[in-house]
């Protein structure tokens, strides 16, 4: 099974082929766990959702009709769930000792650089962007979908995307020269 398109996989999931679903988690389980991450900034509950996503995956495989990559649609159902758990999250009140032991993480720009090299200073710029400008560029660059994929995902008109991406390479650009890195870093 490790040839076989994941199109092919999902089909034999609808027929309940437990081998083809353990190839597949075995092929996505990590992009949309890193996907999950970078949506929720929690790594536990990141791995209680790809269960979940695949527990779906498991259930819906009949419906999937192939007209985005199996990749999009995985990563679809991965931010359903994560936008629901995030809605969730944010009903939920933090016990006041709770709130105060949170450690205050923002550092300066020289901070930044002095605590780790330029790749990490490139991934805190990254998390600085807004919600909606960190998930393109982490759909584009990360997962390396393209602009008609990552409108899939994110249900969005692909001009949107290419909007969201250009004021997000826009606004990392200004990020990153604030942080003292110019564009000529390697």
């Amino acid at each position: 099974m490790r040839d076989m398109p994941d199109a092919d996989l999902v089909a034999r999931i609808a027929k309940g082929d437990r081998a083809a679903m353990q190839a597949l988690y075995a092929r996505h389980a990590t992009a949309v766990y890193r996907f999950l991450v970078r949506l929720l900034r929690d790594a536990s509950r990141a791995e209680d959702l790809v269960s979940d996503v695949f527990f779906d995956v498991w259930q819906q495989a009949g419906r999937y009709e192939g007209r985005a990559s199996v990749t999009t649609w995985l990563l679809s159902i991965a931010r359903f769930k994560a936008l629901s758990a995030l809605r969730r999250r944010s009903h939920a009140e933090w016990e006041p000792e709770v709130a105060e032991a949170v450690p205050d993480e923002a550092d300066t720009p020289e901070t930044v650089l002095q605590k780790a090299g330029k790749a990490e200073a490139l991934r805190r710029c990254i998390a600085a962007l807004s919600a909606e400008h960190r998930g393109v560029v982490d759909l584009v660059y990360y997962h390396e979908l393209s602009v008609e994929e990552v409108a899939q995902v994110l249900a969005i008109p692909a001009g949107t995307v290419k909007t969201r991406l250009f004021h997000a390479r826009k606004r990392l650009s200004e990020l990153l020269l604030a942080a003292g890195i110019d564009r000529g870093w390697p």
